[in-house]
């Protein structure tokens, strides 16, 4: 047996991070007027939130065709593996999940695991960093799927936009018409349900920024406080170095405990969020499984 791990350009992983664990990516198209783009591939970070920020015309994402995830599998075939697992970005807010199902179910050259993450950015990297890594051990299929949910199962997710002009404008946000983000100085602070339907839905809103954070560290505090487990987070930003920096120093701070590192929300992500959106995701540590 021999398995690989593919998985969508929204976790954002660095090359360096798909090297080590042995990890394919499949980027995702953003369609932006008659351009379409490949996320960090042919239209880079720092760019696409330039171009958000002047274009009068807004972007939206789509997903990879059957074909390019053909191709991906192809080479799977070609270098001798028996089975793939394709984690993809939730379902909640993509189709390409039940497009991996469809096509699964008509592959025999090798097993193709579908996995519904239930989330995306460092959530899924989590997830294919995970099943990576105990590839390499020689896990079997079973083995890593059943670690796979278990992580799924501990992760949860925090953020704070600076509005929800995006999220409504992409129809990402399942309850906005109860939660007008759109007001001044309000900052709605999100999640996504990872233990059902991995949708985003608004859960509070704050007047300040200061006070956004100070809800998200206290959920944090919360849940950690609840695990028997060592947690592991990530804190990502949308093109907001300076933020980053902030949310990092208060959670180093506030929840020492926690092992954190840092990531981006790159364009298929920013599509729908926008600028200046900050976010932490965290979950069992991955070290607990090679114990």
């Amino acid at each position: 047996m021999k398995i690989g791990v593919l998985t969508d350009s929204s976790a954002y992983l660095t090359p360096e991070e798909q090297q080590a664990d042995g990890i394919k990516v499949l980027p995702i198209p953003i369609i932006w007027g008659k351009q379409t783009y490949y996320d960090l591939v042919t239209i880079g970070f720092h760019e696409f939130y330039q171009k958000l920020a002047s274009d009068s015309d807004l972007p939206n994402t789509s997903q990879p065709s059957t074909g390019e995830l053909k191709e991906a599998i192809d080479k799977f075939v070609a270098d001798g593996y028996t089975d793939v697992f394709v984690i993809t970005l939730s379902s909640g807010i993509s189709g390409f999940y039940n497009n991996v199902v469809q096509y699964a179910q008509q592959e025999d050259r090798l097993k193709i695991h579908p996995f519904d993450s239930k989330v995306t950015c460092a959530g899924l990297a989590f997830q294919a960093q995970l099943a990576g890594r105990l590839a390499k051990t020689g896990a079997d299929a079973e083995t890593i799927q059943a670690a796979l949910e278990d992580l799924r199962s501990t992760t949860r997710v925090r953020f704070e936009v600076d509005n929800l002009q995006h999220l409504k404008r992409t129809g990402r946000l399942s309850n906005a018409a109860s939660f007008i983000g759109g007001l001044l100085k309000i900052k709605p602070i999100l999640t996504m349900n990872v233990q059902t339907d991995g949708k985003i839905v608004a859960i509070a809103k704050e007047r300040q920024e200061r006070r956004a954070l100070r809800h998200i560290i206290t959920d944090v505090q919360t849940d950690i406080a609840k695990a028997n487990y060592p947690v592991q987070g990530t804190i990502f930003h949308a093109d907001d170095e300076a933020k980053e920096d902030a949310w990092c120093k208060a959670f180093q701070t506030e929840v020492p405990t926690m092992r954190l590192g840092r990531s981006i929300i790159g364009p298929v992500v920013g599509t729908h969020v926008g600028q200046h959106t900050m976010s932490i995701i965290w979950a069992k540590d991955l070290a607990e499984y090679f114990k």
